[in-house]
């Protein structure tokens, strides 16, 4: 099964941009998964291929219309396509490892990127957008936004890292941050390696790994650390 990503965008030309280099780029070469953009405004109103107007009850700025991104939509994901339907959004649903394994298991995602003050609430209850956010701040568009979640996602598709156990001590996939890394030099600017790394003692060094991973959660994220704690250990 290929993971086929589809993005709608009024910026195709931003796509595959960092995705088409390194492990990701390497990945959408060998085929191990696809991607597609479909430009919004095709879709748009008259001959100008108008896609926004100004929010009903009045503000500032303008709102991507209901009735053309739905149209955009239909072209990319028709009836049947069992992908999930994503809206990047700073209002949606936090972006966690957890959700973008359950993605890599999928076949693949539709991704609408908003763009101007928002989008019209109604195409996102018609056609069961789910909103996603990366982080609470706020983004000129969901096209980065979109690139940040394909990256998280690609990486975990059965191929594309080399050594498939690389990513199982990563920081989140078991509900700690990683433990610090060391490499040669042995001694830098009078800084050494921790000796257990040394030492040959393949026990010893998983215990001291484990316990930086725990403590470097409980000093920089409590609200991982609480949720940690509270489970069986």
């Amino acid at each position: 099964m290929v993971f086929r990503a589809s993005i709608l965008t009024l910026y195709p030309e931003m796509f595959p941009g960092p995705l088409g280099t390194s492990l990701a780029g390497r990945a959408l070469q060998r085929g191990d998964w696809t991607l597609e953009t479909t430009f919004i405004r095709e879709f748009g109103e008259g001959r100008h291929r108008l896609v926004d107007d100004t929010p009903a009850g009045g503000s500032p700025g303008m709102v991507l219309r209901a009735d053309v991104l739905a149209r955009a939509i239909d072209a990319a994901s028709p009836e049947g396509d069992p992908r999930r339907r994503l809206l990047m959004s700073p209002r949606g649903r936090p972006l966690t490892q957890g959700f973008v394994r359950d993605l890599a298991g999928g076949e693949g995602a539709v991704i609408v990127c908003g763009r101007f003050e928002g989008v019209d609430e109604r195409v996102i209850e018609g056609r069961g957008l789910i909103e996603v956010s990366i982080g609470d701040y706020i983004l000129s568009g969901g096209e980065m936004a979109a690139l940040v979640l394909l990256d998280a996602v690609v990486r975990l598709l059965p191929g594309v890292m080399g050594n498939s156990s690389s990513g199982e001590t990563e920081s989140f996939e078991n509900g700690l941050l990683e433990h610090p890394h060391y490499t040669r030099p042995a001694l830098w600017e009078g800084r050494s390696i921790p000796q257990v790394l040394t030492s040959g003692d393949h026990g010893a060094v998983e215990r001291w790994r484990r316990a930086e991973a725990k403590r470097l959660t409980r000093e920089r994220r409590p609200d991982l650390w609480g949720r940690f704690s509270n489970r069986d250990d």
